[in-house]
């Protein structure tokens, strides 16, 4: 049986992005009404988002153009978590990144400098800078002793006519190549959702995950033992559920709903 969230006794809200809070460069229902909520009733919220392209002012620049008012610090990525977990192993380390703006920014302002010769890491992430020649060429730095790095474990994430290939896929040629098995530090790395309600300064009992996959966001959520919303803006469906062997704590239609139950429990 589904248990009940009674969302005004929590604290903190981890939320992920696409499916949830937009799709392509739509707004999804209630969204509006559910950051006015966190807002009018104080709830310490974070937007996570498992795609390394982007900066947290990218985002903040995107919501902020589809009507959202949404500060810089309430958002965190998985470049932000690679490059965490890269200061932490390796403070000063070197890198040869697949990748776009968000991961590149995240290692640089960690301290990790990029090294195409004889890195420590190769790291890879989404990005239009995926090519024969930079696969072949990570390929071949791996080889040579590199430890490899994906930012987030997605195998495709959905675009506006259909499904793109996600850093799951665009590491798994360099895998198959080197014989070696890629470290991943995006959802539902624990790692990730660790820091992300340390950043809330919640303790997860006191916490919600929302999210649209099963996979990414409700074992991410569950594992760390918070409550989970799965909401069906998103890839999955109520028929997805039953294909898991764990559920999570509530199925809604999206987050228009949590205000909804919010406001009649009061």
């Amino acid at each position: 049986m589904e248990q009940t969230i009674n969302f005004n006794e929590k604290t903190g809200f981890i939320c992920d992005m696409d499916g949830v809070i937009y799709h392509g460069n739509i707004v999804l229902p209630g969204v509006a009404e559910f950051i006015q909520w966190l807002h009018e009733e104080k709830k310490e919220y974070l937007f996570l988002t498992n795609n390394s392209g982007y900066t947290p002012r990218e985002l903040n620049q995107k919501l902020a153009r589809l009507g959202l008012d949404v500060p810089e610090e309430h958002f965190y990525t998985s470049a932000l978590a690679t490059a965490a977990f890269l200061k932490e192993q390796a403070p000063g380390c070197s890198a040869f990144v697949i990748g776009e703006a968000g991961l590149l920014n995240a290692l640089y302002d960690a301290g990790i400098t990029m090294n195409d010769v004889n890195p420590d890491y190769v790291v890879v992430g989404e990005g239009r800078a995926y090519s024969l020649d930079t696969l072949t060429k990570a390929t071949n730095l791996v080889l040579q002793g590199a430890k490899l790095i994906g930012a987030n474990s997605d195998v495709s994430g959905p675009i506006e006519n259909g499904i793109a290939p996600g850093c799951r896929a665009l590491v798994a040629p360099i895998e198959m190549a080197t014989g070696t098995k890629a470290y991943f530090c995006g959802k539902p790395n624990p790692l990730m959702m660790r820091t992300g309600l340390r950043l809330l300064n919640c303790h997860s009992g006191d916490a919600v995950m929302v999210g649209d996959r099963m996979d990414t966001d409700v074992i991410s959520g569950l594992e760390s033992g918070m409550s989970t919303v799965l909401v069906l803006s998103g890839v999955s469906t109520k028929e997805t559920v039953k294909t898991y062997a764990y559920r999570p704590s509530i199925v809604l239609n999206g987050v228009g709903d949590i205000v909804t139950m919010a406001r009649s429990m009061k």
